[in-house]
């Protein structure tokens, strides 16, 4: 062989394995595309549906024009649920809590009725509310055991250091772990009635979320954590007199800790300007785009059962994607006006046939509660005077005593009353809740707010100073004061028995009708508290047993000068 062959022959072997070698760098595994949709991640990618309410407050029949109900909520449930598992989903309900306390139908039977409701739904979980202690810890745990889903709150503790209800739940969701962790406002430890919660302790919610995700993680236990809380949702964490809410809960914890945040307690929709920290002008029947703080999604359903809160969800490649999102009305109705000027009312949506079994079952309670609402609660030796011609121009005993009744319910300084919310007298003899629900009819909730004694006076300066003869003129109790009527301002001497001082911090009780800006009266930001105005009147004559109506006549406390009245200002423009 000659030498020319022989190198013919190498050179030839070596670009053959040249070529081997570009072969199998050819053959590397190439990377698997990372899917952009759910459709596009195929059977990796789990679907799932969370449905929420909260803050029904004994809400479980519909009202008087047939909104909302628990019956009609069931049959809408029902039916996403079975359009959801028809397309391979599965789905989780939800409860942000304050189930009590609300409507005498509810109130009078321990809202027995309303946790009927959602085991025939079939919740899977609610947070605690601040309304879950309005009674006896007796009957809380009553409701506990009747409930057929686990109530939920990590940060309430008992005396001994041990947690009063579970911290979390874990649920498996269409192969997905779900872990559910409860919270509760702090501010129960505030508003609630201190006999029923003195054992318990309320801890920073924030920080006890962190505490129970940490354990989670640790014991590898969820694939996803989310909480249902009690805490409001308070735009941009402006939760003025309010503890901290889910805003401030979402940026506190670690980005991407907690997916999503079911909430209650502020009672409204949270539905936001896109891309915004500010609310849309929400409507029944609008879209709704939740909140997003942090890394997490942040949604609440209004009140009462109005909505049902839709959140579909997609989990692929390791992360959650939120596919869609609305507040379902339920049988929510709007007033349409024709060419001739008639108004009708007529369904946001279509029309939801309740569910005739729970309906049957619901209406058992319903008619039971109306039938123990003529049971005598009280006596009063003689008449409240709640006649519009008196109260709306001068102290009047039973003004007085709603004010005195909502001051001494939150354990504040003050009671303000104004005298257009009531509505009627009660006779000497008997009082039934009937009576209370004439007198009070409107379903206001008692807010509670603190100032320091300037700023009181500055307050008070504006609201004792009302004419009368209007529905702003202000019953008023557990201060001492001279009003100038003409110059509009207060010079007052003592609070709740103690003499004034205008560093010193001091509570007042207002309805939140005025509190929101009602008859003229500045707008506040304070504590919701969710009392309803009716059922605070309730549960002070229940206490009471006999009322002595001398009891809450004017005292000669607060003194008018500059008027043309001695009774409050009355004041001729000149």
């Amino acid at each position: 062989m000659t030498n020319m062959l022989i190198k013919g022959l190498v050179a030839t072997a070596v670009l053959a394995a040249l070529a081997g070698c570009n072969s199998d760098d050819d053959k590397k595994e190439v990377e698997t595309p990372v899917a952009a949709t759910c459709a596009e991640a195929g059977d990796a990618c789990k679907k799932f549906t969370v449905l929420h309410t909260n803050d029904n407050h004994g809400r479980f029949w519909h009202n008087s024009d047939g909104e909302y109900g628990m019956a009609a909520r069931k049959a809408l449930i029902d039916q996403i649920r079975a359009e959801v598992s028809s397309n391979g989903g599965e789905t989780l309900v939800l409860s942000g809590g304050d189930i009590n306390t609300g409507v005498p139908e509810s109130d009078l039977q321990d809202a027995l009725p309303d946790f009927i409701g959602m085991n025939e739904i079939a919740y899977d979980a609610m947070a605690v509310g601040n309304h879950e202690f309005d009674n006896p810890l007796a009957v809380l745990d009553s409701q506990r055991s009747i409930a057929n889903f686990p109530m939920l709150a990590a940060n309430i503790y008992k005396a001994d250091g041990t947690r009063y209800f579970d911290a979390y739940k874990v649920f498996d969701i269409n192969g997905l772990r779900v872990a559910v962790i409860g919270l509760t406002t702090e501010d129960t430890a505030k508003i609630g009635n201190p006999e029923y919660i003195s054992e318990l302790t309320f801890t920073d919610p924030a920080t006890e979320a962190a505490k129970v995700i940490a354990e989670i993680k640790e014991a590898n236990a969820a694939d996803l954590i989310f909480a249902t809380t009690h805490m409001g949702h308070y735009a941009d964490a402006q939760n003025g007199s309010n503890a901290p809410g889910d805003v401030t809960l979402a940026r506190t914890l670690t980005a991407g800790d907690l997916s999503a945040i079911i909430g209650g307690h502020s009672q409204n929709p949270v539905c936001m300007e896109p891309d915004t920290n500010n609310y849309a002008d929400f409507e029944p029947g609008d879209d709704c785009t939740p909140d997003m703080q942090n890394g997490t999604y942040i949604m609440q359903a209004h009140e009462w059962g109005k909505y049902v809160g839709r959140a579909d969800f997609e989990y692929f490649n390791g992360e959650l994607h939120l596919a869609s999102y609305k507040l379902l009305p339920v049988n929510l109705k709007t007033t349409v006006t024709d060419a001739d000027g008639n108004e009708t009312e007529v369904f946001v949506a279509d029309e939801i046939t309740p569910d005739a079994e729970l309906e049957e079952l619901l209406a058992y309670y319903q008619e039971r509660g109306q039938g123990q609402l003529d049971e005598v609660i009280a006596t009063t030796d003689a008449l409240l005077d709640g006649v519009r011609a008196n109260v709306r121009n001068m102290q009047t005993n039973l003004g007085r005593l709603i004010a005195e009744a909502q001051r001494t319910k939150v354990g504040a300084d003050i009671g303000v009353m104004n005298s257009g919310g009531v509505r009627a007298s009660i006779e000497a003899g008997n009082i039934t809740y009937r009576d209370v629900l004439t007198v009070q009819p409107f379903g206001n909730t008692v807010t509670l707010m603190s100032m320091t004694g300037a700023e009181i006076t500055d307050y008070l300066g504006t609201v004792a100073s009302f004419q009368r003869g209007a529905g702003a003129y202000a019953q008023i109790t557990g201060v001492k004061m001279i009003v100038d009527c003409a110059a509009k301002t207060v010079a007052i001497s003592e609070i709740n028995g103690k003499d004034y001082s205008p560093t010193e911090s001091y509570s007042f009780t207002v309805p939140s009708f005025n509190a929101a800006g009602g008859d003229g009266y500045p707008v506040l930001d304070p504590i919701q508290t969710g009392y309803v105005d009716a059922e605070v009147l309730y549960t002070f004559f229940k206490d009471k047993g006999t009322i002595a109506a001398a009891d809450y006549a004017p005292m000669g406390d607060i003194e008018y000068q500059n008027s043309d009245s001695t009774l409050g200002c009355t004041v001729t423009a000149n």
